[in-house]
């Protein structure tokens, strides 16, 4: 008798750089800005961070040590908003950019800071700066 398949042995399992984790909507309050009131009081923050990374391996093994834990990553990203004010939200992303690319499996990561209660005089619905980086040693897919 022949082993049943699995699902991933009738694919190609060469998902480098296609595959994707994504947290959308990760709300934390913090206190980053230019203005003395925005440090002292505080807003919210809301965070996008897609990951790309290989993820045939973990779907194969179905291992959460062989992927990146999300609701981990969710936290260690707060965290990260959570330290030291900066001024901008620029700075912000490329700091939870770092945080992501410090786990193995990450290859590339795009982050998005909303600044939704922004000091902006005119009426708006958000202020937004998207990043795209990519782990240094790898070619962007």
């Amino acid at each position: 008798m022949s082993p049943v398949p699995t699902s991933t042995d009738s694919m190609s399992t060469d998902s480098t750089g296609t595959d994707s984790i994504t947290l959308t909507g990760l709300r934390v309050n913090a206190h980053h800005g230019v203005y003395d009131f925005e440090r002292q009081n505080g807003q919210d923050f809301v965070i996008d961070v897609t990951v790309w990374l290989d993820l045939a391996l973990p779907a194969g093994s179905d291992d959460v040590a062989e992927t990146i834990h999300y609701g981990e990553l969710a936290v260690e990203v707060a965290d990260a908003v959570r330290r030291d004010p900066v001024d901008l939200i620029e700075t912000l992303a490329q700091r939870v950019a770092d945080v992501v690319l410090a786990h193995a499996p990450a290859q590339r990561v795009q982050v998005t800071v909303h600044k939704p209660d922004a000091p902006i005089e005119v009426p708006f619905t958000d202020v937004a700066v998207q990043i795209t980086r990519t782990k240094v040693g790898r070619a962007a897919a």
